[in-house]
């Protein structure tokens, strides 16, 4: 198995709806942020080779959204999911398998986009099988309020159009060594990629747990739906990751790729952050 981190740029989000009821006394100490309290997030995506497959897990924003609705997120740096894709040594046409967590838009979105004359949208892995929970789906059929804003349809119709869509249940294992697992707090139906690597096993936290400032348990992202649920899925999750050593993999904490989790007498917290390429 071949593994690779894909940087596909960052973008700034409230450090108060990062962080929920956490005060930014508090927050501020551990996650930065500017004079408008922006912290800046990473979009980073995860690429797998195994079983003669190309595996993308998410897929970043993209580059098709307009200007006014980019402004408010203020994306920044050079890296891009194409960029990237090709300094890994993969075409847009080698990848066999793209697995959205959920149908975010900062999640989602470059799975998606616009044609040679850029007059219709079209997905961006001609080839691949796109794979979506079906509770996610039928979440976003209906959204909610809150979450209306990120479901774009312009990121989801031409996914359904194209064929491609696979809309699969809870435990879902596309290879061996992947398993897919749902939780609900943040929104319904988002999965969790529990990966086995050598030795290991890697989570890729996607927005469960969207950076290592999110670890412990109060510090519930204010963007999750249900909170109390997110509370009760975090604490299981941590306990569990504690006892088997799992590494976390964070898609939008911008300043640590990974870390091991560890006991202290506030309960569970973070180890010291490391790079992706120190567990290979």
């Amino acid at each position: 198995m071949k593994i690779q981190l894909l940087e596909t740029g960052n973008f700034m989000l409230d450090g108060g709806a990062m962080f929920g009821v956490v005060p930014k006394t508090l927050w501020s100490n551990v996650y930065p942020s500017n004079e408008l309290n922006l912290c800046n997030l990473s979009l980073r995506c995860l690429l797998v080779e195994t079983n003669n497959r190309i595996i993308l897990f998410n897929s970043g924003i993209g580059n098709k959204q307009d200007e006014k609705f980019l402004r408010h997120y203020y994306l920044n740096g050079d890296d891009s999911l194409e960029k990237s894709l090709a300094k890994a040594g993969y075409r847009k046409a080698d990848v066999t398998d793209v697995i959205l967590t959920h149908l975010h838009f900062d999640h989602c979105g470059g799975a998606v986009e616009c044609n040679i004359d850029k007059t219709a949208f079209q997905t961006t892995f001609p080839n691949a099988v796109y794979h979506v929970s079906k509770p996610q789906w039928n979440w976003m059929r209906k959204p909610n309020r809150r979450e209306k804003i990120s479901f774009l349809k312009e990121n989801i119709e031409p996914v359904f159009a194209s064929g491609q869509l696979h809309l699969f249940e809870n435990n879902f294992t596309p290879v061996p060594e992947i398993k897919l697992r749902l939780y609900n707090g943040h929104s319904v139906g988002m999965a969790v990629p529990f990966i086995k690597y050598n030795d290991m096993t890697l989570v890729y936290t996607t927005d469960f747990l969207p950076t290592m400032a999110n670890i412990p348990l109060s510090w519930i992202c204010g963007f999750d739906t249900q909170p109390l649920l997110s509370f009760t899925e975090h604490e299981e999750f941590l306990n569990e990751a504690l006892v088997n050593d799992y590494v976390l993999v964070f898609e939008h904490d911008r300043y640590a790729e990974c870390c091991r989790l560890k006991m202290t007498e506030k309960g569970i917290r973070g180890g010291t952050p490391f790079s992706f390429a120190q567990i290979k």
